[in-house]
């Protein structure tokens, strides 16, 4: 017999032992997708991981139910991938697969009701509730889901269950695949016409019925059968050839009837791979050449390059030069960026060089189009791919190269659920194990990354000057003390921003406004008792979103609206404190009221197309000026922007996080980047209150070596990266003590074991407490040299078991980030 170790989508540290059936055998393969049942009713989709003939011996395996794969839908190298994520980020392979996978290549099954024929209604007593479950379950089978919103409760389990004990329904479960493929009306002669010679004759029948004659005439128009008879196999889509004339749509219908023309429903793909016979190819500059054989040099000797090349310097065409090499010589490309934003405008820029003949895979595609950019990298019809972090789980074959731009960008990094893997280095072994290499680029390298390039176990290019010798921007610091005691703000802006402002506008010029925050305001308070608004489920306060008249948390999604009485004193003077891009956004309309001006971040952009919308008006000179959160900070490139103002600097800068000095840099640095990219110099102001930190005079002069050696001093002396590993470890539940108790046992395990020195915690963070979850946080640091990372981390995962498998923390959660950022 047969025996597949079978990887399922569920958190657990192994896989699953079940029985091929013997007419399965022969399908069977490694990688391949197949349906068992998990329990006593679930079914689900897992992963075959291996096969072998080792009969277990403690339990009788179940029968796999059916294999869904001709040829696996998982690649060895996939497996091997996902093993590696598995084990260096301390989570299961399920949890690995569960993300690696699009939801439409899942196959799972639904619970459903329906009524047991032998209910008798004259001897069962039922609830009120009960009755409107079984008079709905008399016309028809329901889903469990279903039952909630017809009793209008959030868990109808209990009712489901007494049902059922009263023997009044039956539960049972039902194949649901969530793959849906596109298809399209086709319409074309019918074949004995052409073969038979019998269309002349049709056409002079028809003749007499002008309709349906028009509708044969545009026929034969569109398809040209006359010169090329086989274009009559593909025949025409139906809408094309209804958009042909003014035809009719009854005509259409009789000439199917009577057996002229046929009609057949045909597969088609979502995706459009369109024309690439238009290219035009960059020409790179004498600087842009040396830097990419300086590239290819470095290649020679090291699998990862790092790329430090100034804001503006032209490093998309090196990269597009460098993928146009690749493919020539038969290899594949997997181009990674950090925001979604970044992929619309990076799309438009390829798409003058390759056609539409790439692939691009983000999380604002719905899942039916995610499955077939997934068939299409599975079946090797993409020499290139373009996509965010979850690109790296694509089925590759013959990886060349993965180029990840801006590779300090910390949305790189997956924080919930697990795998909280880091796109940058997953994407570093994924290139590995294909032999490929790696070129990661940025103005402001992450610290660790750099210190790798200095240290030789990374190339290092540097690309100093911006493109055609265009001036890096001028930045001011802007001393909102001095604006204040003079009374000389106009809201939230100085007076030096607001006079560059108008004075940009009436050149006819661009500005982007850089504030980290979204919302109108943080908070709102009552002037006469302090309350503040707060989130039932969470230790935070409600941001105040003007936009929407509603207050909400960014953490759980609670939302109210918005308050204009004090709950506590019934006063009517509620003020929201503080600003985010919403209220700069009103201040803006207030002070430049013929300025058209639009906003950028996460609520502004929830939409699929809401990025590329934004992003093509700005482009074409329809905004003027342009709000936004860290998304204008990530390598955007317009033309006409020669001003950028950065609110709320200090806030940035004075964050309680080890990184929060890199994170502040280089937000700065980047935003200020895009200003001036052409031959006007960019100018940048930034507000705050501290005009003297260091750090400013830092992004300032744009010296990022100087903040380097700074950071890296600090780093060294506190035992941070790149000296040290970090693995952080979060323990969640819903009483404060327990979660509180749960951490002190494990820091106690771990302080046994690796020593007090490594261990630090247990601590509340910021904010201890998220969907009522009470938090705990426990710090790991190791040295990077002379200590098995494997074998720590397994005693880590150890530790967690022992916690969890006894009673009072059984339903403790422990989360294990490694390498946070």
């Amino acid at each position: 017999m047969t025996f597949a170790e079978v990887i399922l989508p569920i958190p657990l540290q192994r896989t699953f032992t079940y029985v091929i059936p013997e007419p399965l055998v022969g399908q069977a393969q490694v990688g391949s997708r197949v349906i068992v049942l998990f329990g006593s009713k679930k079914i689900v989709t897992g992963i075959i991981h291996s096969l072998h003939q080792n009969r277990p011996s403690s339990f009788e395996p179940k029968e796999v139910i059916d294999v869904l794969d001709d040829t696996p839908s998982i690649t060895s190298e996939q497996i091997t991938f996902f093993n590696w994520i598995s084990r260096y980020y301390m989570c299961a392979v399920g949890e690995v697969v569960q993300a690696a996978l699009p939801a439409g290549l899942k196959i799972s099954s639904e619970s459903f009701l329906s009524l047991n024929e032998h209910y008798d209604p004259d001897t069962t007593e039922l609830t009120d509730k009960e009755e409107i479950i079984v008079q709905h379950l008399s016309n028809g089978d329901l889903k469990i889901q279903d039952i909630d919103k017809l009793l209008n409760i959030q868990s109808p389990h209990h009712h489901v269950k007494k049902l059922a004990e009263k023997h009044v329904i039956q539960l049972f479960e039902q194949l649901n695949d969530k793959y849906t493929p596109k298809t399209e009306k086709r319409i074309r002669l019918a074949p004995h016409l052409l073969e038979s010679g019998e269309l002349d004759e049709i056409g002079t029948q028809l003749e007499k019925k002008p309709k349906q004659y028009d509708v044969l005439m545009a026929y034969l128009s569109e398809t040209q059968v006359d010169e090329n008879p086989k274009s009559n196999q593909v025949g025409i889509a139906k809408k094309a050839l209804m958009d042909s004339g003014d035809l009719s749509v009854s005509s259409i219908k009789t000439l199917i009837k009577n057996g002229v023309l046929e009609e057949w429903d045909q597969q088609v793909s979502r995706v459009d791979l369109g024309d690439t016979s238009n290219k035009k190819v960059p020409i790179l500059s004498s600087v842009q050449e040396t830097t990419k054989s300086r590239i290819l040099n470095l290649f020679q000797e090291k699998d990862t390059v790092l790329l430090k090349g100034v804001t503006g310097s032209g490093k998309t065409e090196i990269y597009i030069s460098l993928i146009l090499d690749i493919i020539s010589s038969g290899g594949t490309v997997l181009y990674l960026l950090p925001e979604i934003a970044l992929t619309t405008q990076i799309i438009k820029r390829l798409a003058a060089v390759f056609g539409n003949d790439f692939g691009v895979y983000h999380s604002k595609y719905s899942d039916n189009e995610r499955v077939e950019i997934y068939e299409n990298v599975l079946h090797q019809k993409y020499s290139l791919i373009v996509g965010v972090r979850s690109a790296v789980f694509l089925p590759f074959s013959n990886l060349s190269l993965v180029i990840v731009d801006e590779e300090h960008e910390n949305s790189y990094k997956q924080f919930d659920p697990a795998p909280r893997y880091h796109a940058r280095d997953a994407a570093i072994y994924l290139a590995g194990i294909f032999k490929g290499k790696t070129l990661l680029g940025t103005a402001t390298p992450s610290i660790e990354s750099y210190h790798n390039a200095q240290n030789g176990k990374y190339g290092l290019v540097n690309l100093d000057q911006r493109y055609a010798d265009v001036s890096l921007p001028q930045v001011e610091i802007v001393n909102m003390v001095k604006e204040k005691s003079r009374k000389r703000l106009k809201g939230n802006f100085s007076s030096i921003l607001y006079d560059k402002i108008q004075k940009e506008l009436e050149a006819g010029k661009q500005i982007i406004i850089f504030q980290n925050r979204r919302g109108y305001a943080p908070f709102l308070s009552c002037e006469q008792c302090g309350h503040i608004p707060k989130c039932p489920n969470c230790d935070v306060s409600l941001t105040y979103h003007a936009h929407s008249n509603f207050i909400m948390c960014h953490y759980c999604g609670y939302r109210m609206e918005t308050i204009h009485e004090c709950p506590d004193c019934l006063s009517t003077d509620i003020k929201a404190i503080s600003y985010g891009t919403e209220k700069l956004e009103e201040e803006l309309c207030i002070l430049f009221p013929e300025a058209n001006i639009s906003r950028m971040d996460l609520d502004s952009t929830r939409s699929k197309f809401s990025y590329e919308k934004i992003i093509n008006s700005f482009e074409a000179g329809d905004i003027d000026i342009l709000v936004g959160t860290q998304m204008v900070a990530k390598g955007l490139d317009f033309d006409h922007v020669t001003l950028v103002g950065i609110f709320d600097t200090d806030r940035m800068i004075h964050f309680p996080d080890f990184r929060s000095h890199e994170r502040a840099f280089q937000l700065m640095y980047q935003v200020s980047g895009r200003a001036g990219r052409r031959k006007d110099q960019g100018s940048v102001l930034i507000q705050t209150n501290n005009p003297d930190q260091k750090i400013l005079e830092l992004v300032k002069n744009h010296d990022y070596e100087s903040f380097y050696k700074a950071e890296l001093d600090e780093r060294e002396v506190f035992k941070y990266p790149p000296f040290y590993r970090i693995i952080k470890i979060t323990v969640k539940h819903k009483d404060k003590s327990t979660s509180f108790n749960a951490a002190q046992f494990l820091v106690n395990e771990a302080s046994r074991t690796l020593g007090k020195n490594r261990v630090n915690g247990p601590v509340e963070p910021i904010i201890s407490r998220i969907r009522n979850q009470f938090l705990h946080d426990i710090t790991i640091k190791l040295e990077k040299q002379g200590l098995k990372l494997a074998s720590i981390k397994e005693f880590l995962l150890n530790s967690r078991n022992m916690l969890q498998s006894q009673r009072s923390y059984k339903s403790v959660r422990v989360i294990f980030d490694v390498d946070p950022v």
